[in-house]
């Protein structure tokens, strides 16, 4: 279990006018946020508002064109390669597909991931961190898989278990629940309240649905047309009177 940072104080995410479009088209503008230390932060908006190219700019699989996106006191823009690889060790992030190596086994996708992280782990030490992941997401018995013969919802779930498998400080969930059915969809959205609680991560979850955001969220934040809607509690949404956010929250 990892240790409280010292200053718990200071967001683990700090964002600060945000800019970034594709071709002379402008995706996100302005955007100034925050994640806070154990917090779950949904961001909420419509398909192609900038959901996900805003938690790849915090990830740094994006840069932005303007602005600040400081990540554990780090300000990702000004990384060189290896300083974003280090401070990636200390983020998650899920996949939409679940991202998982087809020609790995379950133990194998979630091992190779800590070798990548820590290269002096033992093999006991690794098979130990695996099966407490697997333990977490409910599927210890599914180690030896291959995740072809995985249905989807068990898919979202050893995503989820190798993304957790390191720790992570941080971890971005990009629709945890998309193509799922109901039933399967509330045991992803018990799960992420679940990490929370086990590894106190800050968690950052994109998603439009809203059963899973009454379910997650500690606090929302919506875009609409490329900047910050709204950010505020789930129940200063759901009594809102503003005929878009009602659109949401039927």
């Amino acid at each position: 279990m990892k240790e409280k940072r010292q200053n718990s104080q200071e967001p683990v995410v700090d964002i600060e006018n945000l800019k970034i479009g594709f071709n002379g088209n402008e995706v996100l503008t302005n955007i100034t946020m925050q994640l806070h230390e154990g917090e779950n932060l949904v961001v909420l908006g419509r398909s192609g508002c900038g959901k996900s190219v805003l938690a790849k700019c915090i990830i740094g699989l994006l840069r932005c064109d303007e602005g600040k996106v400081s990540v554990l006191g780090r300000n990702i823009p000004e990384l060189s390669l290896t300083e974003l690889n280090e401070l990636r060790r200390k983020m998650g992030y899920l996949f939409q597909s679940g991202a998982l190596y087809d020609s790995m086994t379950v133990r194998e996708n979630l091992g190779f991931q800590l070798k990548r992280i820590n290269r002096t782990l033992s093999l006991a030490d690794i098979n130990e961190k695996v099966a407490e992941a697997l333990e977490n997401v409910g599927l210890i018995n599914a180690a030896d898989k291959m995740p072809s013969e995985l249905s989807g919802g068990m898919r979202k779930r050893i995503g989820l278990a190798r993304t957790i498998v390191a720790e992570p400080e941080i971890i971005l969930y990009d629709e945890p629940t998309t193509g799922l059915d109901p039933v399967t969809s509330d045991e992803i959205s018990v799960l992420i309240n679940h990490i929370k609680e086990r590894y106190k991560a800050s968690s950052l979850i994109i998603t439009h649905d809203i059963r899973c955001v009454k379910m997650v969220a500690d606090r929302i934040l919506m875009l609409n047309n490329g900047e910050v809607y709204k950010s505020g509690n789930p129940d200063s949404f759901e009594t809102s009177g503003d005929p878009f956010i009602k659109q949401f929250f039927k």
